[in-house]
């Protein structure tokens, strides 16, 4: 049987929210070249997957912190994906902006976050990870107790990974890439040929340039 983050990635690829392209690169919002772009927002669309992923990370979210009394998003992607948890979960939701709204109240977080609260970030993809630091540095802020984070993919780069331990945020995957390239191959959403490039890219994607 099937693990939940190899079910996870089997199901990713088949709604194509996963798309591989080593020979044409996407340009990331980073500036990095990379030859796989995530377009999760898909899986809204896709009722059984969505029943899936808010199923599966509700159950890490308890499993993991038990003590959470705040599910926090980052916005804006993770932002359904927070809704869902917190619904099934029954507890209060917000969200963190990037930057402060630029009219009214100028807010970081929309939502009524009471101080002392202990939250759980929810992100949707962990790649630099600048997100991740950007909200828990907010809640933090806030007088609330970050209890640790739970994302639908983390690439788990070796600098994310040290500047989230750094930073003492414990990010729970769903799923990883190792998984999602693990799954490509034995559905041949890629060329077994192509698996190469996409562990070179992996492991120094901010200067990775295809040959």
């Amino acid at each position: 049987m099937k693990k939940p983050d190899r079910l996870l990635a089997d199901k990713l690829l088949e709604i194509s929210a996963v798309k591989f392209q080593p020979e044409l690169p996407f340009v990331w919002g980073s500036g990095w070249n990379s030859p796989i772009y995530n377009d999760d927002r898909r899986i809204l669309s896709y009722v059984d997957v969505r029943n899936f992923l808010k199923v599966e990370m509700s159950r890490v979210v308890l499993e993991a912190f038990p003590d959470v009394e705040v599910i926090a998003a980052v916005s804006t992607a993770a932002i359904p994906l927070g809704m869902l948890v917190a619904d099934i979960l029954s507890l209060p939701f917000v969200y963190v902006r990037s930057s402060p709204k630029d009219h009214g109240l100028e807010n970081l977080i929309e939502g009524d976050l009471q101080i002392n609260k202990k939250v759980v970030i929810v992100e949707d993809i962990v790649a630099t990870g600048g997100g991740s630091l950007r909200a828990a540095e907010v809640i933090r802020d806030s007088a609330c107790e970050l209890l640790g984070g739970v994302c639908l993919l983390d690439y788990q780069f070796a600098k994310t990974v040290k500047r989230l331990a750094d930073a003492d945020i414990k990010m729970l995957p769903l799923c990883t890439y190792d998984t999602l390239v693990e799954a490509a191959v034995d559905s041949k959403s890629i060329d077994p040929a192509q698996e190469p490039t996409l562990r070179e890219w992996h492991n120094d994607p901010a200067n990775w340039i295809n040959d």
